[in-house]
């Protein structure tokens, strides 16, 4: 992959920085994490070079000062929502999120479960937190959140809410998805701690939109790809502009919020240490950029990566045509078409020559390697198989593995399994060849390539299976397929 960003330096400013903020504030900050802390994939996507647990790392370096606090929505658990990108609903992902965290060495202090109100599935999942040893806390609806806040900045609004009890001075305040609640968490805690006496502090850790690139940035245009189905828009931070004559680049809910959070503030503590939306922030992703061309190719590849996912999701019934349309706007915003994404030329091209399904990669070189479905294997497995080649230097016209191993293979699958496609997936093309690879040098080769094609853009003429789709997910391969159903 060609590197676009400096992680090591990511990591020492960014955590000199919140080290700043927290002695700000007496020594107690409270930080909402926007994003994810780990498994960042949009951010390692549109800034080659960030590791998807880039922020964990940083983290760690402040370990011994840090204790998480997950926050769930009762109106999520009621309505098992999921996280899409890993198939398991919130509820469970808090778990996964808690033993993550631990097994990192994190102090995972307690649960805090938000729009409280008596929920049975709440209620349940509760129980179950406390069944295992954990602290759960709820925080109830306040009514005329968060507008009115005369009521949500008393005894019978946040006052109201269980107090969260922690122990290290940086609280982070994670969640397994928006709209959990998490900015009303952190409020509520500085409401409650300043009853008690503790004058503690409110940051806020989101990685997009980066403030410190210019509005119409790749990779700024590519958060707001990432937000479609939210109708995110960037926008210039007027609070900022007007206080310090400089331009901020902030998004709409947060720069909306700004009053509410102003005058709540000033409820609680008499006056407002931020003087704009983008104050709150503590990102420095923005200083780390080292090549800014690679970030904004990288940017302009996800944002049509973003416009596929939301047509094979509208194929799958699973999208509304907004969430296209906007990210089409987004396009002439960035001056790109589909075509940019050399791949999708590539693959259509091919299909068109051959009239079979097909499928192009682009190496890190610009190298585009390509494959078509054949009755033996499926246009994922040919891909693989033909792009190991090359990246081995083995003669294509090779057969790495022969059709006599194969077609036991097919099979088993038809007669055996049911299946219906006699054709090899991905993941059966690479257990051949680990079996393969015993005794052939070549196929051992092929093997060794695969860390080569992470970071590597790929399209498929047809959406693609759940297992060839996990495939290039493990390998790290960037996909993108047209919204056919594959026959």
């Amino acid at each position: 992959m060609v590197i676009g960003f400096d992680n090591e330096k990511y990591q020492t400013i960014q955590s000199e920085h919140i080290k700043e903020r927290i002695s700000q504030f007496h020594g107690k900050l409270y930080l909402e994490l926007g994003g994810k802390l780990f498994d960042d994939h949009h951010a390692s996507r549109v800034l080659p070079g960030f590791q998807p647990d880039s922020k964990l790392q940083m983290f760690q370096k402040l370990s011994d000062s840090i204790e998480i606090v997950i926050v769930i929505s009762a109106t999520d658990i009621e309505k098992n929502k999921q996280r899409a990108d890993l198939g398991i609903t919130y509820d469970e992902d808090v778990l996964r999120l808690r033993s993550e965290f631990q097994n990192r060495g994190f102090l995972v202090g307690s649960v805090v479960i938000t729009h409280y109100n008596g929920q049975p599935a709440a209620i349940a999942f509760k129980q179950r937190l406390e069944r295992m040893g954990i602290k759960t806390y709820c925080h109830y609806l306040i009514e005329g959140y968060p507008h009115n806040v005369e009521l949500i900045a008393s005894d019978q609004g946040f006052g109201q809410n269980d107090y969260v009890e922690t122990e290290r001075p940086l609280v982070i305040v994670t969640a397994p998805g928006p709209g959990s609640g998490k900015m009303a968490v952190c409020l509520s805690q500085l409401y409650n701690e300043n009853r008690r006496g503790i004058q503690a502090g409110y940051a806020k850790f989101e990685t997009f939109p980066v403030w410190n690139l210019p509005l119409k940035h790749p990779v700024n245009i590519a958060y707001e790809a990432a937000t479609a189905d939210l109708n995110d828009v960037n926008m210039i931070d007027p609070f900022h502009l007007e206080a310090y004559n400089k331009i901020a680049i902030n998004y709409n809910r947060d720069i909306e919020i700004y009053p509410v959070l102003n005058a709540l503030f000033e409820g609680i503590y008499g006056h407002n240490p931020y003087k704009s939306p983008t104050d709150m922030g503590v990102n420095m992703v923005g200083f780390c950029i080292s090549d800014d061309e690679v970030c904004c190719q990288a940017s302009k590849n996800e944002i049509i990566r973003r416009y596929y996912d939301a047509t094979n999701k509208l194929a799958l019934g699973a999208c509304n045509e907004a969430e296209i349309n906007k990210i089409q706007m987004l396009f002439n915003q960035a001056k790109i078409t589909t075509a940019f994404r050399r791949t999708t030329t590539a693959a259509r091209e091919l299909q068109q020559a051959t009239g079979h399904t097909s499928e192009a990669i682009e190496l890190e070189d610009g190298t585009i390697i390509t494959a078509h479905s054949s009755p033996l294997l499926g246009c994922s497995a040919a891909l693989l198989l033909n792009v190991t080649k090359h990246l081995a230097g083995i003669d294509h016209e090779l057969k790495l593995i022969p059709q006599s191993m194969i077609e036991p293979i097919q099979y088993t699958k038809i007669h055996y399994l049911g299946a219906r496609n006699p054709r090899l997936h991905t993941d059966e093309v690479l257990v051949a060849l680990s079996v393969l690879s015993e005794n052939d040098e070549n196929c051992l080769k092929a093997l060794q390539q695969l860390p080569k094609l992470r970071g590597c853009q790929v399209h498929c003429t047809v959406m693609l299976s759940e297992v060839d789709r996990t495939i290039f997910k493990k390998l790290g391969v960037n996909l993108t397929c047209d919204p056919v159903a594959k026959k």
